[in-house]
C-alpha cells in the first residue's frame, strides 16, 4: 500500500533548511501514516497463507502462528498511536481523509478487523465473529463514505487515480471468507456483489488512466500489484459462497477469477526489474497481501482439482511472500530506525 511517506534517504538529505525545520519542530505522531494499517494487511494475509499451506501439506511447523500474533500487536500499537493522532491532530487526519490518495486506506482499518477474523475463525470463533460483525460495518460504512467523496468531488482527476482506490473494493470481497462460516449468508452476498461490480468498473478505470495518461509516480508503483487482489481474493470467497469448499465442483466464474489473478501475477512478475530500483517506501507492502491472497487461491485450486501443477505454484507463491515479508519487515524496521517514518509530505 502506499503513501507518500516516508522519504527515501536521498529525498531527505536534499530537503531544503525550511522543511528541515518543520521536520524538527513538529512532533512525528502528527505525520502518523493511516497507510501503516497496510503492514496488518500483509502479516495478517501471510499468516493465512501459511495456516492455508499447513493444513493443505501437512506441515509440522507453525508459522502462521508466530505471524497472527506479530499482526495482531503491530495493529494494537497502530490503533492506539491513530488514535493518539486523531485527539491530538484532529486537523492532521482531516487533511489525510481529504487526500485523493490517502482517503483509500481508511478502509484497511476495517480489512485488518475482517481478517483478523479469518485469522481467529478455527482457534477463536466467538471472537472472530465479534470481529467480523465490527468489520463489516465499519467497512460499509467508509465504503460509502469514500464513494460518496467520489460521486461528488471537485477536485478530483484522472492522474489521481491508482491501484490504492480498489482498498475499499477489496475489502467487500474478504467479507464473505469468515461471513459464510459464520452464517452470514445473505450479507455475504451483498459485499460480494458490491465487490465484483467496483472491481470491473476501477479496473477499467485503471487501465484507461496507464494507457493515456502519465505513468504512476515511483512511489506508487508497488501498488500494481493490488491489481491481483480481487480476483485473487474474490475467488477464495466465492469458493465459500458457492461451497466449492464443501464438496461443490469447480465452475467457470470460478476459474475466471483464478486465471485473471495468476495473469496479472505473472505480468507483474515479468515487471520485477522496475520494482527493484524503486527506493523503500510503505508503498512497498502492497507486494505483501496481494501475493498472500493469489497464494491461497493456488492451494485452494490444488485442493479442489488435485493438479499438482497448482501445489507447485502455491508452495513458490508462498516461499515469494514470506521471503518478501520477512525483508519488508527489516526494510521498514530500518526505516523507522533512522526516523523515516511519520516525515511530512513534502
Amino acid at each position: 500500500m502506499t503513501t507518500t511517506s516516508p522519504l527515501p534517504a536521498a529525498a531527505a538529505s536534499s530537503a531544503s533548511p525550511s522543511s528541515a525545520g518543520m521536520t524538527a519542530s513538529e512532533p512525528r505522531l502528527k505525520h502518523f501514516p493511516i497507510a501503516f494499517f497496510a503492514i496488518v494487511m500483509g502479516l495478517t494475509g501471510v499468516s493465512i497463507a501459511w495456516h492455508k499451506a499447513q493444513h493443505t501439506f501437512n506441515l509440522p511447523v507453525d508459522m502462521a502462528g508466530g505471524l497472527l500474533w506479530i499482526a495482531i500487536g503491530i495493529f494494537a500499537v497502530a490503533v492506539v498511536l491513530y488514535l493518539a493522532k486523531l485527539l491530538r491532530f484532529p486537523h492532521a487526519v482531516v487533511q489525510e481523509i481529504r487526500n485523493p490518495v490517502q482517503l483509500n486506506f481508511f478502509p484497511a482499518i476495517s480489512i485488518n478487523l475482517l481478517l483478523l477474523s479469518i485469522a481467529l475463525l478455527n482457534s477463536a470463533p466467538a471472537v472472530a465473529e465479534v470481529l467480523w460483525m465490527l468489520g463489516a460495518a465499519v467497512h460499509l460504512a467508509l465504503t460509502l463514505y469514500v464513494m460518496t467523496v467520489w460521486m461528488h468531488h471537485d477536485q478530483l482527476e484522472v492522474h489521481h487515480i491508482n491501484p490504492a482506490w480498489f482498498i475499499p473494493i477489496v475489502g467487500t470481497v474478504v467479507v464473505p471468507i469468515a461471513g459464510v462460516p459464520l452464517g452470514y449468508g445473505e450479507l455475504s452476498w451483498f459485499f460480494f456483489s458490491i465487490g465484483i461490480l467496483f472491481w470491473l468498473v476501477l479496473l477499467t478505470i485503471i487501465v484507461y488512466r496507464m494507457l493515456f495518461h502519465h505513468p504512476l509516480p515511483e512511489r506508487l508503483m508497488p501498488t500494481f500489484f493490488i491489481l491481483i487482489a480481487p480476483p485473487a481474493v474474490g475467488f477464495i470467497a466465492y469458493t465459500r459462497l458457492a461451497g466449492l469448499t464443501d464438496g461443490g465442483h469447480l465452475d467457470v466464474f470460478a476459474r475466471i477469477l483464478y486465471y485473471s489473478g495468476l495473469f496479472l501475477t505473472l505480468l507483474l512478475a515479468t515487471q520485477i526489474g522496475r520494482f527493484l530500483r524503486i527506493q523503500f517506501y510503505l508503498s512497498w507492502w502492497a507486494y505483501s497481501f496481494p501475493l498472500a491472497a493469489i497464494t491461497i487461491a493456488s492451494l485452494i485450486m490444488y485442493e479442489l482439482t488435485g493438479l499438482q501443477a497448482f501445489a507447485i505454484i502455491g508452495a513458490c507463491l508462498l516461499t515469494a511472500v514470506t521471503l518478501v515479508v520477512l525483508f519488508l519487515l527489516f526494510r521498514t524496521a530500518q526505516a523507522i530506525g533512522a526516523k523515516q517514518i511519520c516525515m511530512p509530505h513534502m
